[in-house]
């Protein structure tokens, strides 16, 4: 990009120098038609300039003003589906699954409290002198439902899977992932960054693709989760929202 500027620069510069010398040298009757020309390349060459410096900045500033959008349904998936683990034990599958169970479901809420009884075995080691010991025990106090706990008054939840400004949906799985012996649930939703920006210019979707950088998203695309590492964290940096 920065090659080409300075190309065209380079190019606008000669042409004025062109225009002092048709000025300078050449004949009066010629001399109008030749200065229109090269002034309209001039003007011409100094809108592609231009162009080339402004069509990244409107390109960034669009893909964040997508990006946003795109991460506020990743974060209720996220949410969504962390719940559905807290009660299941396990991630949906699927986003009918997933919508029936804020429909259904309710977190229930509970009470720890300390106590102390009587310790039975170590009484009757000690012959009949009462012994005690403390125990913690978890009252249930009601149940909440997961659509009021999460979304409040919002149906939201129920397009989740709509990627927005597309009529594309996000990609999501879930599984189980070993480790050493254990089977741990995971889950992944997904968009690539091509399906957000496809009305944008190619070249610069495509350098898009390949961001590494502390305050971009990595990777050709947009997600939350993963299939390969026990994670909910989604990859966009801090500065377009919480990812964790």
């Amino acid at each position: 990009m920065l090659t080409i500027i300075i190309v065209i620069v380079a190019v606008i510069l000669l042409t004025i120098g062109l225009v002092w010398l048709i000025d300078k040298f050449i004949p009066a009757k010629v001399k109008p038609i030749l200065t229109l020309v090269l002034w309209v390349l001039i003007i011409y060459l100094g809108y592609l300039t231009f162009n080339s410096v402004y069509e990244p900045i409107k390109f960034n500033q669009e893909k964040n003003k997508r990006y946003a959008k795109v991460i506020e349904k990743l974060i209720d998936i996220r949410d969504a589906q962390l719940a559905h683990r807290e009660i299941t034990g396990k991630f949906a599958g699927d986003f009918n699954e997933l919508i029936s169970f804020i429909d259904t479901s309710k977190f229930v809420i509970t009470q720890r409290r300390d106590t102390t009884v009587v310790d039975e075995e170590l009484t009757k080691r000690y012959g009949g002198v009462e012994t005690l010991k403390e125990i913690t025990l978890i009252d249930t106090l009601g149940y909440v439902p997961v659509k009021d706990s999460l979304f409040k008054d919002s149906d939201r939840y129920k397009r989740m899977m709509n990627v927005p400004g597309t009529d594309a949906k996000f990609e999501m799985q879930a599984g189980l992932l070993e480790q050493g012996t254990s089977k741990i649930p995971v889950f992944e939703a997904s968009v690539k960054k091509s399906v957000i920006l496809a009305d944008q210019n190619k070249d610069l979707v495509a350098q898009e693709n390949e961001v590494v950088s502390v305050d971009g998203v990595n990777g050709n695309a947009l997600k939350v989760g993963s299939m390969d590492e026990v994670k909910t964290i989604g990859n966009w940096p801090k500065n377009y929202g919480a990812n964790e």
